[in-house]
């Protein structure tokens, strides 16, 4: 078992989700498998953490080389916990989703499956965050074992440079084959956002949000492009949010 990686596995669509079940299955032959996920869904949760309440995570599942943990924290407080309570030494990878829905653009700064990710960055754990562009609870995985594996392999050959992590995107099923692993950088698209305004039975106002996704960069190394073209979409991202090319640029007198 020690010379087993220990895989730790989360998401954000809770634990019950099917694309969760999916990692897990491909996660299980290439290591030890902790699997550390929300009882409810934790979409857009972000790097959020849990301060208000305490967290109370239940094993179970307790087997050879596969334990699972449910908690009511987000997927930042799963990779919290294993990293420094539940698990019996540190993760070799992190492994998030497989997400319901897409994270490329501007959603990886929305997204809790790349919050747990970057997580697992900040302590130099190297981390994948997989996510699929389809939305549906019932969506069809079965076109992404291969690249799952030959992703997650890679990086426990290789490893990953420090503080840097993968935003990994599958294209949604269809009639045609993916053309392979296409390695880019975050298209320049974000949400135009709308809210919807309604009254509660008291009268009350309230707004339920709402809108649509709006690519305008047609360049042809982003990960929108990749998955409008059937690729694999891979974006390596960083936890360092400095903008380098301008602090010599910013200054005070």
């Amino acid at each position: 078992m020690k010379n087993k990686p220990l895989i730790l596995v989360t998401n954000d669509d809770g634990a019950d989700a099917k694309g969760l079940a999916k990692l897990i299955e491909l996660m299980r032959p290439l290591g030890e498998v902790a699997v550390i996920a929300s009882e409810q869904a934790m979409s857009g949760m972000s790097h959020a953490v849990t301060v208000k309440v305490p967290l109370m995570p239940r094993l179970v599942k307790d087997e050879d080389d596969f334990t699972m943990w449910i908690t009511n924290g987000t997927p930042v407080d799963n990779v919290k916990l294993g990293k420094h309570t539940l698990l019996s030494r540190k993760p070799d990878i992190v492994v998030s989703g497989i997400n319901h829905g897409s994270n490329a653009a501007i959603n990886i700064i929305y997204s809790g499956t790349m919050g747990a990710v970057l997580e697992g960055a900040i302590d130099g754990i190297p981390g994948i965050g997989f996510s699929l562009d389809d939305y549906s609870p019932d969506a069809d995985f079965s076109h992404v074992d291969e690249f799952v594996l030959k992703i997650t392999r890679k990086v426990l050959d290789e490893g990953l440079p420090e503080g840097i992590c993968l935003n990994v995107n599958f294209p949604k099923i269809s009639d045609k084959p993916l053309k392979g692993i296409k390695s880019v950088r975050q298209a320049k698209a974000r949400w135009i956002e709308e809210f919807e305004k309604r009254k509660d039975p008291f009268g009350r106002n309230y707004y339920w949000i709402g809108g649509s996704f709006v690519n305008g960069d047609k360049r042809k190394d982003t990960d929108e492009y990749a998955l409008s073209e059937n690729y694999v979409a891979v974006v390596p991202v960083k936890i360092d949010f400095t903008a380098h090319e301008y602090v010599d640029k910013l200054q005070f007198q």
